[in-house]
């Protein structure tokens, strides 16, 4: 392959298309028989944008995905298990627990190397991404979730920085009855997954603790992970207007191995191999994260709540690369936030929903580095290679109100005042240059959309924005001179923030009162687009490169047949390609934007013997059966030509077909449930997930084969 701009294969974007125009003709010409689930689809209760709305009225691409959805996809363990339902998302697994999972929304993201940017992640309240725009979603822990929010689109912009996309989850609550609920689950590659609950209320204390171990062989050699998470909630309704709320998670992973990505070689001669070097210099990480949160909520009156937060924590990790080179790193972190809510009556007699806040974060990371030998340090501190504190902060100003203009119309403005330092102290006293330095971003991101409520089954909606993205301390660690052959250890003051504008409108629409379809157009246009620019020794240094520009469309489609049978189908297509040549490194307009499908879809088919349950109750006795496809097309694995890298790579297109099966029984007062799960059922070959610009062209991390997981799950009344 020797140029990006060559098409796609039309075979299957063919059938990607066909497909979703199918679901669709099927879900338009279904029969409206059972009305157990209607009132679901449009009654949840979401944050869109700032503002708690249901998500039928909200101007806004907002996905929710409840427990049972989260359960159904697998041992609960990565994200991306879930997210790849959810349109507009790209969830790609590596297969690679060194690096976590990657995750893009509508093109934001999808230049990770590890861990999540470009995407805000907020668990209960508490946000997962730091001030610089870096997360890590390995820390979620998806056995204790009641349900999970996906906001796409302009909404999303006024959570600030890097907000390309919005996650957020929320731990369940302590039911009236105390319970307790294990799950084991085992797999192939040696896969093993536990999980230990308890909740429990008394009196005006409620309490959930969930406990979980999981551990792997992998499918790679060198790809072996062990790890273990609590997460704890306990609520207090101290009065009837007050609530607080305890949040505390611990993620320990003694190690996970690095099997590294392999060239197009490689993963032709033997996938299951590691990378070059993987094996011999033992790459692999630690990580240890704990942290502590309060959230409390207060109603001053019908018309008036007060919400507040705080939080802080502390993440260290150990790498020990293929370069024979440790990196450590040691992050404090802290946050707090303040808001008020509430409602006024405007023009008279029409209403307003409105929200205030500010938010407060930093975070501060003591990075070291040496040399190493078979995956051991030989360096001390004295003669580290590297030594630096690395710090981000943001302090953020933020308003949203919903205005009814009338009864069919709601017009929804807000707007975000975001500023950011990033800033870099050099304690290495043998490095003959201060790689020391800082910078400041400051942006406004305005928000104004307009919700048409067409009918009781139909409501319209356009909404406009923009937003910003400030690089990652890790991106603005180094520089490269203009001819990009050389890496200077340094702090890149000069990078700049991306800018981006954002255009949606989107319909949600009820044919029949057991279906919903969602659509959604956008075009989002950026300048100085964040991209590596080159890469040596484990080593990369970023640029702005010229403007870019994504358009796309969106598509949700669910329908309940009768109470035994349910479909979905979500389908995403985008263009995302450079449309500009006026930054110091420009690729070429018209170019592809790496490890972004073109198309994807996701459908869905479902069966149960007693028939679905409505959301929140518990599920029905007896069989459910599920067949999942999922399909995407072609990524691009680079953009960027060196001396070394003359050609374009890409990982292939593909479809897979996943199968579930559960069974459920009551035994005396405790309720079971058997699971039976296999992927890939074809045991096609894939490409799970790419490495962007990888300098040694080992971008391909490989999908698994035909794998399978068995699983036993219980509640047992206390």
């Amino acid at each position: 392959m020797t140029h990006a701009n060559s098409s796609y294969p039309t075979p299957l974007a063919h059938r990607l298309a066909a497909s979703a125009c199918c679901c669709l003709a099927a879900f338009l010409s279904l029969d409206a028989r059972s009305q157990n689930e209607t009132s679901s689809l449009n009654d949840v209760l979401v944050q869109s944008g700032r503002l708690a709305q249901k998500q039928w009225d909200a101007p806004a691409s907002i996905y929710t995905l409840d427990a049972q959805t989260i359960r159904n996809s697998g041992p609960q363990v990565n994200l991306s298990d879930v997210l790849a339902q959810v349109p507009g998302v790209v969830a790609l697994n590596r297969n690679n627990y060194a690096q976590d999972v990657q995750i893009s929304i509508r093109g934001f993201g999808a230049r990770s190397a590890f861990g999540m940017r470009g995407i805000r992640l907020i668990t209960d309240g508490i946000p997962a991404t730091m001030p610089d725009g870096q997360g890590q979603t390995s820390t979620v822990s998806m056995t204790s979730i009641d349900r999970m929010e996906v906001l796409t689109g302009p909404l999303a912009l006024l959570y600030g920085n890097a907000s390309g996309g919005v996650i957020q989850t929320f731990t369940r609550e302590a039911g009236d009855k105390p319970e307790a609920q294990v799950q084991l689950y085992a797999g192939s590659f040696g896969m093993t997954r536990t999980d230990w609950q308890i909740s429990q209320r008394s009196g005006n204390v409620g309490l959930v603790a969930d406990y979980s171990t999981f551990a792997i062989e992998g499918y790679r050699n060198n790809s072996d992970t062990r790890r273990q998470q609590l997460n704890s909630v306990i609520t207090v309704d101290a009065k009837p207007d007050t609530r607080i709320k305890f949040i505390i998670n611990v993620f320990d992973m003694p190690y996970a191995k690095d099997a590294l990505g392999l060239t197009a070689q490689e993963l032709a001669a033997a996938p299951s191999a590691a990378g070059s070097g993987a094996v011999t210099t033992r790459t692999r990480k630690t990580v240890k994260q704990e942290q502590a949160g309060v959230v409390v909520e207060h109603r001053v009156d019908s018309d008036l709540k007060l919400q507040g937060r705080v939080y802080g924590g502390n993440r260290t990790n150990l790498q020990f690369q293929s370069t024979n080179k440790w990196v450590a790193l040691d992050r404090q972190f802290e946050g707090l936030g303040l808001q008020a809510s509430g409602k006024s009556q405007v023009f008279g007699t029409q209403g307003m929903n409105w929200v205030a806040g500010v938010d407060l974060d930093h975070a501060a990371e003591l990075r070291e580095g040496g040399t190493a030998s078979v995956g051991e340090k030989t360096t001390t501190s004295a003669t580290n290679a590297r030594n630096e504190l690395n710090e981000a902060r943001n302090r953020d100003f933020f308003a949203q109100a919903n205005w009814s203009l009338g009864e069919r119309y709601t017009l929804t403005t807000g707007a975000r005042q975001s500023s950011v330092t990033l800033k870099s102290t050099d304690y290495l006293v043998s490095n003959p240059v201060d790689g020391s330095g800082s910078v400041a971003y400051k942006a406004t991101s305005p928000v104004i959309g307009l919700t048409w409520h067409v009918g009781d089954n139909l409501n319209l909606y356009a909404n406009r924005g923009k937003g910003f993205e400030t690089p990652t301390m890790a991106e603005a660690a180094y520089s490269t001179n203009l001819a990009r052959t050389v890496i200077n250890e340094q702090f890149n003051p000069g990078l700049l923030a991306s800018r981006s504008r954002h255009l949606e409108l989107g319909s949600k629409w009820l044919p029949t009162p057991n279906s919903r379809i969602d659509a959604a157009w956008f075009q989002i246009d950026t300048d100085n687009e964040i991209v590596s620019a080159y890469s040596s020794s484990g080593k990369t240094a970023y640029a702005n490169a010229s403007q870019t520009q994504r358009d796309g469309f969106e598509l949700a489609i669910r329908n309940q047949y009768n109470s035994h049978w349910r479909t979905q189908a979500s389908a995403t297509f985008m263009q995302a390609s450079y449309s500009g040549a006026s930054a110091a490194f420009s690729p070429t307009p018209g170019l592809n934007l790496p490890g972004i499908p073109k198309r994807q879809l996701f459908t869905s088919v479902q069966w149960s013997e007693k028939g679905f349950a409505s959301t929140g109750q518990k599920p029905a006795l007896g069989l459910e059966a599920g067949l999942d496809l999922l399909g995407r097309s072609k990524m691009w694995a680079n953009d960027t030509l060196s001396s070394t890298v003359t050609t374009y790579a890409s990982a292939p297109g593909y479809a897979q077909l996943n199968a579930r099966l559960r069974q459920r029984y009551q035994v005396g007062p405790a309720r079971l449930e058997a699971f039976v799960g296999v992927d890939n059922l074809t045991n096609k070959g894939t490409i799970s997930s790419l490495i962007i610009n990888q300098s040694a062209q080992q971008y391909f991390e490989p999908g698994l084969p035909r794998s399978w997981l068995v699983g036993l799950s219980s509640q047992i009344p206390l």
